[in-house]
């Protein structure tokens, strides 16, 4: 079987739509990755999640090493069987959470200790570890360990956290090629730093194609610099990674940060924007998102979204959707989840037939008119 195969089916300007083959299972792309952070994606049981139309999803280095343990999970059949999910996952590699951390950890080049945010134990996090980890949980897909400094630190900063994060690239590379019967069945991918500079990030993209991975991420972005600086950067960083290979634009985003990114080249995306904002009354709508909580729903019998077409909108009115959340039930937070998620597998299938019959350009302008209308 394939272990890992890229293929592009059609171009549309810089978007492009294909198949990424995997032995788990096919991943149509543009693809977006719901967030299964601690082995489940919050709120939903792993069955909805697919039949919503999701072909992978994320799960979490660091929270998982932490609770219950990687080791454990591999005893009990790895992440897969642990959380009944026989779709690939792609993990991260435990260096945003990491580095998130500010006081609580210590970053040299071996790595990053940092005390655990759940009961304060000490951990020690390197390139090495952070590849065992990921063949221990059982990832298909698995990211190199970096570190993610914010984009409006001084350029300098940024060179240095940069280059370190590309030796640590290729120390990824080595840690995971070790684990030989992992690395036969499941990919690796790069991780592009550098900031909003687009030097920095040429030669984060040369060093990592010199080590060689199965796709490329875009990291170091929707970290507070804002869209407009997100898109500037998006208009070279894209084009500076290989055209044959996946390039995933990490922990992005709202709805029309996604139609801008595929736009301008990018394939993958993770975020867990649509299954929080549902947790808390908010539901993202081809006319722009809404917070059910408003009073002006409380009486509304139409579904979140007439165009929608998952579940929810067929069954449950804005009314009931009001109640619910108002009165803090469980329910509300499951059905509000459920109806964002399949919006943003709308939305990117939208965006693959789109690109397939070669009107991208007049779907991303129709979208925004509308999305943006009532603003």
């Amino acid at each position: 079987m394939t272990r890992f195969q890229f293929n592009i089916h059609a171009r549309d300007g810089k978007a492009r739509t294909g198949t990424i083959q995997m032995q788990r299972g096919e991943i149509r792309t543009p693809a977006f990755m719901p967030v299964g952070t601690a082995a489940t994606v919050k709120a939903m049981k792993p069955e909805t999640v697919r039949s919503i139309g999701a072909d992978i999803i994320l799960g979490n280095t660091y929270h998982l090493m932490l609770r219950p343990g990687a080791e454990r999970v591999a005893r009990l059949g790895g992440l897969h069987k642990f959380m009944n999910w026989d779709r690939p996952i792609l993990t991260d590699s435990g260096g945003y959470q990491v580095m998130s951390l500010s006081d609580l950890r210590k970053i040299t080049e071996e790595g990053v200790t940092f005390a655990s945010h759940i009961d304060g134990s000490r951990h020690n996090l390197t390139p090495e570890r952070s590849m065992e980890i990921q063949r221990l949980l059982g990832s298909d897909i698995v990211m190199a360990f970096d570190e993610c400094p914010r984009a409006d630190q001084p350029k300098d900063v940024i060179e240095r956290s940069m280059l370190m994060s590309m030796r640590w690239a290729k120390r990824s590379r080595e840690g995971f090629d070790s684990g030989e019967e992992h690395a036969a069945r499941s990919a690796l991918f790069g991780i592009q730093q550098g900031g909003l500079n687009e030097d920095l990030r040429s030669i984060s993209a040369g060093k990592l194609q010199e080590i060689g991975f199965d796709g490329y991420a875009i990291g170091g972005l929707a970290v507070g610099e804002g869209q407009e600086a997100m898109f500037a950067t998006l208009d070279f960083a894209p084009s500076q990674l290989p055209e044959d290979k996946p390039r995933y634009l990490m922990g992005v985003g709202k709805p029309d940060d996604l139609v801008g990114a595929v736009e301008r080249g990018v394939d993958m995306f993770d975020c867990v924007l649509p299954s929080r904002s549902g947790r808390n009354g908010q539901a993202f709508t081809w006319s722009g998102p809404l917070n059910i909580r408003n009073a002006k729903h409380a009486e509304d019998t139409g579904p979140i979204d007439e165009d929608c077409t998952c579940s929810v909108c067929a069954t449950y009115s804005r009314a009931y959707l009001h109640h619910l959340n108002k009165a803090g039930e469980i329910l509300g937070a499951m059905l509000m989840t459920e109806h964002n998620l399949a919006f943003y597998q709308q939305l990117m299938a939208g965006m693959r037939a789109a690109i397939a019959e070669g009107r991208f350009a007049a779907f991303a302008a129709g979208f925004r008119a509308r999305y943006f209308a009532g603003k």
